[in-house]
């Protein structure tokens, strides 16, 4: 029994129209017969069999380019583009830029940290303890209205 090897992608199969070449292919292969062909027959006895063949695959590499020539995929007037839009339209660097929010916090918290220093004593700390003499005391508060003191 005859085994058939079938590629694994199904979508790079394009659909053969005539001597196994595809219709943009056989576009392209026309085009430059078109203007490769008169080229040769007009020019060859002005400037010689090897000058007009010359200029003959001159103007007809292009066409066979066209034709042939892909790359990822994309035929070569799209690679093309694209060279042309990377290199000339658009900007060569492109900055990676964002809204760095952990900047505006850290913005906020040292405004509020200033703040609390601002409007803290510097004896009101330990959750309203004062320090004295190695221990904690509870803060009593004044009943005549003097000022603050320890108990």
């Amino acid at each position: 029994m005859a085994y058939v090897n079938v590629p694994n992608d199904l979508s790079k199969i394009k659909s053969k129209l005539a001597f196994n070449l595809t219709k943009r292919q056989l576009i392209c292969f026309g085009a430059a017969a078109v203007i490769g062909i008169p080229t040769y027959l007009f020019t060859r006895t002005g400037i010689g069999n090897m000058g007009a063949m010359l200029l003959m695959i001159t103007l007809m590499l292009p066409c066979f380019l066209f034709a042939m020539y892909e790359r990822d995929g994309l035929p070569f007037e799209k690679v093309i583009r694209n060279i042309a839009r990377a290199t000339f339209l658009w900007p060569r660097t492109r900055p990676y830029k964002t809204e760095n929010f952990y900047v505006y916090l850290e913005k906020e918290g040292t405004r509020i940290a200033t703040s609390k220093k601002a409007t803290t004593h510097p004896r009101e700390k330990c959750g309203g303890k004062t320090y004295k003499k190695g221990r904690y005391t509870k803060k009593a508060r004044p009943t005549d209205g003097t000022a603050d003191h320890t108990v």
